[in-house]
């Protein structure tokens, strides 16, 4: 599902995202969406061009909701939303279910529900997504080194390397299809080209639950016939621009002269563009590339003018990020927090400790003195944001600070991320997090009935799997 994406920054990605499927196409060459296992032209691959595959785009289908449909099996072959359950609620993934009906990622909620009123509505579970996009990747590193995440649900793969070991690249792909399937039982989609860009474009096309394999001799069949909105790094205002010209597929892109297109659109995104459009992509398979923040945003149901409730806001994000710094292995320097008021104007405020930090009650301790610094209560806010950025990993040196320290803290907060990875992401909690009467909520909890739980069988060195 290209449309879910992690809570790490991210760089652009080629290929673009909506993509016709059938605009400009050209019945042969290009098979239809959802077919399983295709070669452009037919097979076989060509013996010639076998040298030539040598990168895959693998893409999880739907990520967000076919996770819940492992928590939760009853799911299955329902239409399922995943995303904010409030009025101001947006839909983070649709199963294809759902998709039938018109919702579509990013789509208001209370409009993807009316679209579909039969559709079940479940917020986000994002540490379980983290984990099973873990297991996903190790089983990607498990076939090459050569693995570039772009977000949780995708990757690009340098497979050249392990031809020897596992085959030609089609090979590959259809192992890796099997593994993921067997293993972590999620559908997995792969392009495979000879290129980025074009196993990008494969395995968008490629979709749902296929193999889409590209020849090189045969790209531009594949390539040509295509909306020119499938060229990476063309948005809606070059498109029109592109159409204003008669410029309407990749194929009317590739024969206008390149300096046509340079003056059209300037010298860097012409001369890309028309790149491109010959199937030409010299970028290569980088393994990492280190998260440059993590943070936590709260859009609220109805906007927040009470100084105590944005401060517990304010407070449930911290915990939030402290955690997913924690799960990554990673601590930052600079914490900022975000306000946006009912008007729409958005502000932000940060400051930078003496050294990094993972703890939850050290990060609010920064985020709630900006809020309070801000002073907030003129006029009422519709999100709140904390962000840590300045990352490290941590085991890297700490910074000696004198004066007072938390050392307790790092432990409860350690215990307490072991407890949700056990029992759930509601198991423990703050007790100024327990909604308004926190003797109330505890009375509750005690007092509700206490269902089983069993746990899968852990791969070695695999901690706080979910309950199946």
């Amino acid at each position: 599902m290209a449309d879910e994406r992690g809570r790490r920054g991210r760089r652009d990605r080629p290929g673009g995202g909506g993509v016709d499927r059938g605009a400009g196409r050209r019945p042969g060459p290009v098979p239809p969406a959802g077919t399983g296992e295709v070669v452009v032209g037919g097979p076989p691959v060509p013996e010639g061009d076998l040298d030539g595959l040598r990168v895959l785009h693998a893409d999880l289908d739907a990520f967000y909701a076919s996770v819940e449909v492992l928590k939760d099996p009853s799911l299955a072959g329902r239409p399922l939303l995943v995303g904010g359950v409030g009025p101001r609620g947006v839909v983070t993934s649709a199963s294809y279910e759902a998709r039938a009906f018109g919702c579509r990622n990013a789509m208001p909620m209370a409009r993807a529900r009316a679209m579909c009123p039969q559709a079940v509505a479940v917020p986000p579970d994002f540490a379980a997504y983290r984990r099973c996009s873990s297991r996903v990747m190790r089983v990607f590193r498990d076939l090459t080194p050569l693995v570039e995440p772009l977000s949780l649900d995708e990757a690009f793969l340098d497979v050249a390397g392990a031809r020897r070991l596992f085959g030609d690249a089609v090979r590959i792909a259809r192992l890796l299809r099997a593994r993921v399937a067997a293993e972590i039982g999620l559908p997995l989609t792969v392009g495979v080209a000879g290129n980025k860009f074009l196993a990008k474009l494969a395995s968008t096309r490629g979709k749902p639950d296929g193999l889409l394999v590209v020849p090189p001799s045969r790209a531009l069949d594949f390539l040509h016939p295509l909306p020119a909105e499938a060229l990476w790094g063309a948005g809606r205002a070059t498109i029109e621009r592109l159409a204003r010209y008669g410029l309407r597929t990749v194929g009317e892109v590739a024969a206008t002269p390149r300096a046509t297109l340079e003056r059209v659109l300037g010298t860097a995104a012409g001369g890309q563009l028309s790149e491109l459009a010959w199937g030409r992509d010299p970028r290569r398979v980088v393994p990492f590339e280190a998260a440059k923040s993590v943070g936590s945003e709260e859009t609220f149901a109805s906007d927040i003018d009470d100084p105590d409730a944005l401060a517990r806001e304010v407070l449930r994000c911290s915990v939030r990020v402290g955690r997913r710094l924690r799960e990554a292995g990673l601590a930052g320097r600079t914490v900022t927090l975000k306000l946006r008021f009912a008007d729409f104007t958005t502000i932000t405020r940060s400051r930078t400790l003496a050294g990094p930090t993972d703890t939850d009650a050290e990060i609010h301790e920064v985020a709630g003195d900006l809020l309070a610094r801000v002073r907030p209560g003129r006029m009422p806010v519709r999100l709140v944001g904390v962000t840590v950025s300045g990352l490290s990993g941590d085991g890297e040196p700490v910074q000696l600070q004198l004066g007072r320290d938390r050392p307790g803290w790092r432990a409860a907060v350690r215990a307490a991320d072991a407890v949700r990875a056990r029992f759930g992401e509601h198991a423990v909690d703050l007790a100024s997090l327990a909604a308004d009467a926190p003797a109330e909520a505890f009375r509750e909890a005690r007092d509700a009935p206490r269902v089983r739980r069993e746990r899968p069988p852990a791969e070695p060195g695999e901690e706080g799997q979910w309950a199946r």
